[in-house]
């Protein structure tokens, strides 16, 4: 975890700014206005990423909004087309799921995630924009996957983690039917301020009592609980300083003008006096690759987050298992990027990890 990788694992493509929905945790600046993605744009990605693609067997494009499928189907395919040997991802709200989305997603051998809070009455901050429910559409597009046989994942946002509620989160998505569940502490970023500040005890119970939940009946791959199982498993045969990759992942994020902002897609859309607005260039103007070959040292807010990863890996005894804390979560709660730990952190890292060693500690 020094430096930046050359090669990124997966790109983030935003073929809207548009999202149909208007959910009170979102942290997306422009998610009322429709600026779309260019087939420019995709053509100039598509250079460098098929390239990537041909001696990687699988590299993915993640089409994330906005709402992706509020780009429509004509247009999602044409940006699409320019890229070969990838695997495509789409994390969508589910509400313009038919018929006819689920056959274009078998024709593209698209992997489907979706987002979702769990029962209908933990999704109150799900809303479209007249400010009514989403959950009966978002049910509607679950069920055309599910008559369609398309597997799917899901990735619920929990804004009162406690114990009572890992259990019932887990029972729900089993029998939703998803393959993958990841499971989002709400964070405080972007345009999202309300603080996530939660007890060190519940939230350390809630993970306890989700991945004994999880023990009971494991046949939902939960990305948390695997992730942390992976790590104590590496710690218990000395193989941790393994476990991290060696350099940190770009994760470019293209927005729909083509601006790349790298290592954390929540910064995308947004202006700071110091900094700018955050990106390390621009497809239209350069190829990706090279910009990625040039944050380091060009992109004035990237030397100051490598700055706070060292002090994290300096301070932090967690270090090994999260890497340090994630860039936006650092700007959004602590205002700059040298800092190190974040309630985003406390929850989803330290309070993840101590709640499934206390679930162990008790078998």
């Amino acid at each position: 975890m020094r430096g930046i990788a050359a090669v990124p694992g997966y790109v983030v493509m935003q073929p809207t700014t548009l999202c149909n929905l208007d959910c009170s945790y979102c942290y997306l600046p422009l998610r009322a206005q429709r600026r779309p993605m260019s087939v420019a744009v995709a053509e100039a990605v598509a250079a460098t990423v098929n390239l990537w693609a041909r001696d990687n067997d699988r590299f993915s494009v993640v089409w994330h909004g906005g709402e992706p499928l509020a780009a429509g189907r004509e247009q999602l395919a044409r940006l699409m087309a320019p890229f070969a040997g990838v695997e495509h991802h789409v994390q969508t709200n589910a509400t313009l799921i038919d018929d006819a989305w689920c056959e274009f997603f078998g024709d593209h051998e698209m992997r489907v995630s979706v987002s979702l809070d769990g029962p209908e009455a933990r999704n109150g901050d799900r809303v479209d924009r007249a400010g009514q429910p989403a959950y009966q559409k978002i049910m509607k597009g679950i069920e055309a996957l599910r008559r369609h046989g398309l597997p799917f994942s899901a990735l619920a946002v929990v804004t009162d983690p406690r114990p009572g509620m890992a259990a019932e989160l887990y029972a729900y998505f089993l029998e939703l039917g998803c393959d993958v569940l990841g499971v989002n502490i709400e964070e405080r970023e972007g345009v999202n301020h309300r603080p996530n500040a939660h007890g060190s005890d519940e939230v350390r119970a809630f993970w306890a009592e989700l991945v004994g939940a999880w023990r009971r009946a494991p046949r939902i791959h939960v990305r948390e609980i695997e992730w942390t199982l992976r790590y104590a498993a590496a710690e218990l045969n000395g193989t941790a300083d393994a476990i991290l990759p060696r350099e940190l992942d770009p994760i470019p994020t293209v927005a729909y003008d083509g601006s790349v902002v790298l290592l954390s897609p929540e910064l995308a859309g947004f202006h700071d006096a110091r900094f700018g607005d955050f990106t390390s260039g621009n497809v239209l103007q350069q190829p990706l690759d090279e910009i990625i070959a040039g944050a380091a040292t060009g992109t004035p807010w990237i030397a100051d987050f490598v700055t706070g990863v060292e002090a994290c890996r300096s301070t932090c005894p967690y270090f090994g298992f999260c890497g340090g804390a994630h860039a936006a979560n650092r700007y959004f709660e602590l205002g700059g990027f040298t800092g190190t730990e974040t309630d985003h952190c406390r929850n989803s890292k330290i309070r993840l990890l101590e709640g499934i060693l206390d679930h162990v500690g008790t078998r």
